[in-house]
């Protein structure tokens, strides 16, 4: 994907749904995401949990950016070439991820996981407007207001290398969430509709999750959300 464009994008082909999930591995056993216990950064075991929640999270994104990417189309050019440099991105967070695991003697696999962002790709995938406003602004953007904390608890805790991989994963995921705002907002202008309306309607229908702060106000303007929007998040 480094080298996206220098690829021939195709935009109106229509590709045939894959049986399942491609890729998907047999591990980690999916659970609600209330049946995950709480697990405290300052034990080494604790530490390795909350490291393989984050992995699970990237292991999903690159299945995501790739479902955007095959899943809608009639889209312009550079959308695909976006997705697929996501992608990209979110695989090398996952591999650094799985180095941290494998210094904790851990492998992506070995704690329960929960399916949420998947979940949502799914009640998303009759509608790339849907997706772009419940999944990257949505989901992905409230990893922008969780990074701060978690990197302060690895710190905290002494795992200043874990920590920076923290701060590589937050600057990439601004860029992420830009793109989830571009193509929103785009599709937006395409169909006649106000921006945070349609949101709105949107976060109803497809039964999105409430935000609640701390809302890392800096990341999100970076990523492109506007002053009206982070009114509308609240303290």
């Amino acid at each position: 994907a480094k080298d996206a464009k220098a690829l021939r994008v195709d935009a109106d082909a229509v590709l045939d749904e894959p049986p399942g999930l491609p890729g998907r591995p047999a591990r980690p056993r999916l659970v609600p995401p209330a049946a995950l216990p709480p697990r405290s950064p300052y034990t080494r075991e604790g530490r390795a949990a909350l490291l393989h929640a984050i992995a699970h999270i990237e292991f999903n994104a690159i299945n995501l950016a790739l479902d955007a990417a095959w899943r809608f189309g009639a889209m312009p050019a550079e959308y695909y070439l976006d997705w697929l440099r996501v992608a990209d991105e979110e695989a090398t967070h996952f591999s650094l991820l799985c180095d941290r695991l494998a210094a904790l003697g851990k492998s992506y696999g070995d704690f329960p996981a929960h399916d949420g962002l998947w979940e949502m790709a799914e009640r998303t995938a009759s509608d790339v407007l849907a997706r772009m406003a419940l999944v990257p602004r949505t989901l992905e953007a409230r990893g922008l207001d969780a990074s701060p904390a978690i990197r302060a608890k690895l710190a905290a805790a002494g795992d200043e290398a874990s920590a920076r991989v923290i701060d590589l994963i937050l600057r990439d995921e601004i860029g992420h969430v830009a793109i989830g705002n571009r193509w929103f907002r785009f599709l937006c202008a395409l169909r006649g509709l106000d921006v945070r309306q349609a949101y709105s309607e949107l976060a109803a229908v497809h039964r999105a999750p409430r935000l609640h702060g701390p809302f890392n106000l800096p990341a999100r303007r970076a990523a492109g959300f506007d002053e009206d929007e982070l009114r509308a998040l609240g303290p």
